[in-house]
């Protein structure tokens, strides 16, 4: 099995045009990790999460004072007329400075079940990134093997119209000593043209898959190197096995479980609004110029307040129940990500067993081709076989060959698939030689700020 593998993909890179772009090798590896380091999509999902973890110290502000400091200056002029006809002008500048401090000091928990929801939700946007990262992996992956499989096919086309053109020759000369009739000639010239319209589809589909490449890698495909499907040790041993996996380590079903702890904290913030609110308010303020010319005078006020809520109209009520539908369906979409990703599994299993028979089967298919093709020939130079019988064991032949390309590019894509659908395929797994992306950093980084509008990468 290992061997028709590496034949098959030997052929690949043998048969591809890009080879001569380039004397150094790209591999899936340096693919794999280009995509991980400029992947925009990676990137923006990465930003996200970064975003995300600005809500921890924003929730975690409800527990630090509220400083207000306010000055004021002005000019006011004040006319006064006594009997018996007395008239006094008053010119002040009323101005002044203050400075108040305001803490919580209960609010019915809703800080606290702020912070915690806060924190589920950066915990659940990190599943999230790995979950993008594994598709990002298996795009590129797809994205490879694609232009290999396209390089293969249309070099496969190409090589037909080459031998289908000769064979239009060589009927030709038949026809002209009285060999074979003008309907051999038409047959093989049709079968020219049909081959020339499926080498135009191979180069269209090729020039596709290379900008798929570099949408998804970042880069050109250059020569690109052989690739073996994953490791069987690498895998899971059964299909049962690959499912127990998926659904204990899958990113999408940590996401979607750390939605549901998020909204369940987020239902005890909105019920914490029915609960009374203690807070404590001081506050220092001078004044000058207030009644009468450079007058000075001093304040100071320590203020401590009760808000006790008794009816808002129904909001807090309808918001708290609108919180517990929602929670209702964080808890559905967990059901929803356990079943899709048990599908994937199944799918991405059935896919890469099947593609073991049909890489058997497609070589096969290819010797006996073979055979057959060369013992036509023979048999079409003494007479006992048609143009026609040529032309369809060419075809054959060409199928064959195809089909043993296509199959071999889904089975890596299909051993690929199973890693993705049971959580396993990330940069860390596969050995990349890349700097792996730490979430935690800029967590621990922005959780505790008090203050600042840079970010700490400086933007």
């Amino acid at each position: 099995m290992r061997r028709l593998q590496a034949i098959s993909l030997g052929f690949m890179l043998a048969a591809s045009p890009l080879a001569v772009t380039s004397g150094l090798a790209q591999s899936l590896d340096a693919a794999l990790s280009s995509a991980y380091r400029a992947n925009p999509d990676l990137n923006a999902t990465r930003a996200a999460l970064r975003a995300t973890d600005e809500g921890v110290p924003t929730a975690t502000s409800g527990y630090r004072p509220r400083v207000t400091g306010t000055a004021d200056y002005g000019y006011s002029s004040t006319d006064t007329r006594t009997p018996p006809g007395r008239q006094t002008t008053t010119d002040l500048n009323p101005a002044g400075f203050g400075l108040s401090v305001s803490q919580t000091i209960y609010n019915g928990g809703r800080v606290g079940n702020s912070v915690r929801a806060a924190e589920s939700q950066v915990l659940g946007a990190r599943e999230t990134l790995r979950n993008s990262e594994q598709n990002t992996l298996l795009d590129a992956v797809t994205a490879y093997m694609n232009v290999l499989r396209d390089t293969a096919l249309f070099n496969l086309r190409q090589n037909n119209v080459t031998v289908l053109a000769e064979q239009v020759r060589q009927t030709k000369d038949r026809f002209s000593v009285g060999e074979v009739t003008r309907t051999d000639v038409a047959q093989a010239e049709a079968r020219l043209a049909g081959s020339r319209s499926d080498l135009a589809l191979a180069q269209s589909n090729l020039r596709g898959s290379v900008a798929r490449f570099k949408q998804v890698i970042g880069i050109d495909p250059k020569k690109l190197n052989p690739v073996q499907p994953v490791a069987a040790g690498r895998l899971p041993k059964t299909q049962g096995d690959a499912v127990n996996r998926a659904l204990r380590d899958h990113p999408a079903i940590a996401a979607a479980l750390h939605g549901v702890d998020a909204q369940q904290l987020q239902v005890k913030v909105v019920e914490g609004e029915l609960l009374p609110t203690v807070s404590l308010t001081g506050s220092l303020a001078r004044r000058y110029d207030a009644v009468v010319q450079n007058d000075r005078r001093n304040s100071a006020s320590v203020v401590g307040q009760v808000s006790i809520p008794l009816y808002d109209g129904g909001s807090a009520y309808a918001r708290t129940r609108a919180a517990k539908e929602t929670l209702g369906e964080r808890r559905m979409q967990v059901d929803s990500a356990r079943d899709r990703v048990v599908a994937a599994v199944i799918s991405s299993w059935a896919l890469m067993e099947a593609t073991k028979f049909q890489i058997e089967g497609a070589a096969a298919q290819v010797q006996a081709a073979e055979i057959a093709l060369n013992g036509v020939r023979e048999e079409y130079k003494v007479g006992q076989r048609t143009t026609l019988d040529v032309l369809n064991a060419q075809q054959e032949l060409l199928n064959a060959r195809v089909a043993q390309v296509t199959a071999q590019r889904d089975r890596v894509v299909a051993s690929y698939s199973v890693l993705s659908a049971t959580g396993q395929l990330s940069a860390r797994a596969l050995g990349l030689k890349v700097a792996t992306y730490d979430p935690k950093v800029h967590f621990e980084q922005v959780k505790d700020k008090w203050f600042g509008l840079r970010t700490p990468s400086g933007e």
